[in-house]
């Protein structure tokens, strides 16, 4: 599975982006789909996850009511609604698929800045 991560961009404060992740290959439906993020001079941290068949999501608890990951599978597709964005959600944010119990394909990242 090959990801494309794109739909980053400058906002400010309060504003709101929708982050996709296009899937190639027949098997998209097959994987659970996360979106991490990753600060400069930070680790990468967990965002978002959603099952395969899109029945159960979670989230990290600084995105919890704002962030929204959805997913169509006859698009192949992942997504990560923002709202209400805050300077503290700058960072790249990556796509990544799961089968196993890791993530076995990651996306290229998309750079989302939050200016106060």
């Amino acid at each position: 599975v090959q990801l494309q991560a794109s739909g980053g961009g400058l906002v400010q404060a309060g504003d709101s982006l929708r982050l996709s992740c296009a899937a190639s290959g027949r098997t998209f439906s097959a994987y659970n789909m996360g979106w991490f993020r990753q600060a400069p001079g930070k680790e990468r941290e967990f965002v978002a996850r959603i099952t395969w068949s899109g029945g159960y999501t979670i989230y990290a608890d600084s995105v919890k009511g704002r962030f929204t990951i959805s997913r169509d599978n006859a698009k192949n597709t992942v997504y990560l609604q923002m709202n209400s964005l805050k300077p503290e959600d700058t960072a790249v944010y990556y796509c990544a698929a799961q089968l196993g119990r890791a993530y076995d394909f990651w996306g290229q990242g998309t750079q989302v800045t939050v200016s106060s």
